[in-house]
C-alpha cells in the first residue's frame, strides 16, 4: 500500500470508528485554553501521537496544536515545569520524583502504554545475561526511569552492584556503570564503542537492530510482565480548572490505544516519517516494534507479552512496586524523600483514576485491554522474573 493509500485509509479508519464513540461524548463546551502535547521521539508517546494524528482530540472538540518534539527527558521535564506544555508522556518514576522531591503537584491520570523497551547490546559482544554486564558500561535514558529501575534489579539479582563513575574509572569485576544519555544517542555510542549496552525505549533498540547489527539482551516485558513505563501527566491546578478539557482528552488517548491495539502495522506506519513524520525513524524500523516478539528471542515465551503494549488503567499494585523499587535504585543527587514516603499514600496521591475509568467505560471497559480477572478487574499481582 503506497503512503497516499495508507494515509488515507488510517483517516478513514478514525472517521469509521468515531460513530462509535462520539454519541457518548460530553456536548461541547468552552476550552479555556489549547491543549499542548510534549513528547520524546520514542514510541512510548505512540498513543499521544495516534491521538493527535486520528484526530480524536479533533473529535473530542479540543484545540489541540500540533506535539512538540524534544530529545531528552530533562527537556521534557523543564518544559513541563515552565508550562509549554499541559499535558505529556513522562517515565513513571519521574512523576513520583517530581510530586513528593521537588512539591509539584502533579497527577498521573493513566498509563501510557506497557512493556516498550529493552536492553540492547552490540551483535558481537558476549553480553548474553545480566551476569555478563559486569565491568561494563550501560546508558540509561534517565535516572529517574523505569530502565534505570529495571536493569538494576536485573544487576542485583546478579550480585553485580551498580554503581555511578566517570568513565574513565577503573571497574571491579562486580561493578555495573551507569550513566544517562539521551535516548536518540545511543544506538551510535553502542555502535562507536563508548557503551557496552543500553536500555531504552523504542524505536532506538529496533535502530540499532535494523542499522548496526545490534541484539537485544532483554526485553523488559520479559522481565516485569507488562509492566507500565509511561504515564499520561497533568498538573493538579490544570486539571481542577480544565476537567471537562481532561476528561476529553483521555478519552481520545484511551481510544488510541484501543486503535493500535487493532492496527499495529498501520500506527507503525502513522508514526513513521513514511507517515505522518512522529518519529525520524521509517515504517521499517517501527514495524519491528509493533510485531510481536519471537518466542526464541523471550525468556518467558508462556506469558506472550508484546513487545510494546496499550493498556490504560494504572493499576495500583505497580505503582506501590516502583515506589518501593525506588528506594533501592542508585541515582544522582539526594533521595532521602523516599526513605519515609509510603507507597500505598503515595499511590492516593499521585494518581488520579478517575478519568481514565470513565473513558474505558465508553469503550466497553477494562476487559477490551487486558485479559483482567472477572471479580477484581482493577487489580493485579506483579510478576517480575529475572533468571
Amino acid at each position: 500500500m503506497n503512503t497516499w493509500s495508507r494515509r488515507k485509509f488510517l483517516k478513514t479508519a478514525a472517521a469509521a470508528c468515531s460513530g462509535l464513540i462520539l454519541p457518548g461524548v460530553a456536548p461541547s463546551f468552552a476550552q479555556q485554553t489549547p491543549l499542548r502535547l510534549g513528547y520524546l521521539p520514542i514510541t512510548d508517546a505512540t498513543p499521544l501521537l495516534v491521538a493527535h494524528g486520528l484526530g480524536y482530540f479533533a473529535q473530542e472538540g479540543l484545540q489541540v496544536e500540533r506535539p512538540i518534539m524534544v530529545r531528552s527527558w530533562k527537556i521534557l521535564v523543564e518544559s513541563f515545569l515552565a508550562g509549554k506544555f499541559n499535558l505529556t508522556h513522562m517515565l513513571f518514576p519521574i512523576p513520583v520524583w517530581m510530586r513528593f522531591k521537588q512539591k509539584i503537584p502533579v497527577k498521573v491520570l493513566a498509563w501510557d502504554h506497557t512493556n516498550g523497551s529493552a536492553v540492547t547490546v552490540r551483535g558481537d559482544s558476549g553480553i548474553y545475561n545480566f551476569s555478563d554486564l559486569g565491568g561494563k558500561q550501560v546508558a540509561v535514558p534517565s535516572w529517574y526511569s523505569m530502565h534505570n529501575l529495571i536493569l538494576q534489579l536485573g544487576i542485583r539479582t546478579q550480585g553485580l552492584v551498580p554503581v555511578i563513575k566517570p568513565q574513565s574509572a577503573k571497574l571491579a569485576p562486580n561493578e555495573v556503570n551507569l550513566f544517562v544519555l539521551s535516548p536518540p544517542d545511543m544506538p551510535t555510542a553502542l555502535l562507536g564503542r563508548r557503551i557496552d549496552a543500553f536500555i531504552v525505549a523504542d524505536p532506538f533498540n529496533a535502530l540499532a537492530q535494523e542499522k548496526f547489527n545490534a541484539r537485544i539482551m532483554r526485553f523488559s516485558g520479559d522481565i516485569w510482565k507488562n509492566h507500565p513505563c509511561c504515564v499520561i501527566v497533568a498538573n493538579e491546578p490544570v486539571i481542577n480548572q480544565n476537567p471537562v478539557m481532561m476528561q476529553k482528552a483521555i478519552n481520545a488517548i484511551v481510544r488510541a490505544q484501543a486503535w493500535c491495539q487493532s492496527n499495529p502495522k498501520e500506527t507503525a506506519h502513522l508514526l513513521s516519517r513514511d507517515g505522518e513524520g512522529y518519529l525520524p525513524v521509517p515504517e521499517t524500523v517501527l514495524a519491528r516494534v509493533f510485531e510481536p516478539p519471537l518466542k526464541t528471542e523471550l525468556v518467558h515465551p508462556q506469558w506472550n507479552v508484546a513487545r510494546i503494549g496499550f493498556q490504560p488503567f494504572p493499576f495500583p499494585s505497580a505503582t506501590r512496586f516502583i515506589v518501593e523499587q525506588m528506594k533501592q535504585t542508585r541515582v544522582e543527587g539526594d533521595t532521602n524523600f523516599l526513605a519515609s514516603l509510603d507507597a500505598g499514600k503515595a499511590t492516593g496521591e499521585l494518581v488520579d483514576e478517575s478519568f481514565v475509568r470513565k473513558a474505558m467505560d465508553n469503550m466497553g471497559g477494562i476487559h477490551k485491554f487486558c485479559d483482567c480477572s472477572i471479580e477484581t478487574p482493577f487489580s493485579r499481582e506483579e510478576i517480575v522474573e529475572i533468571n
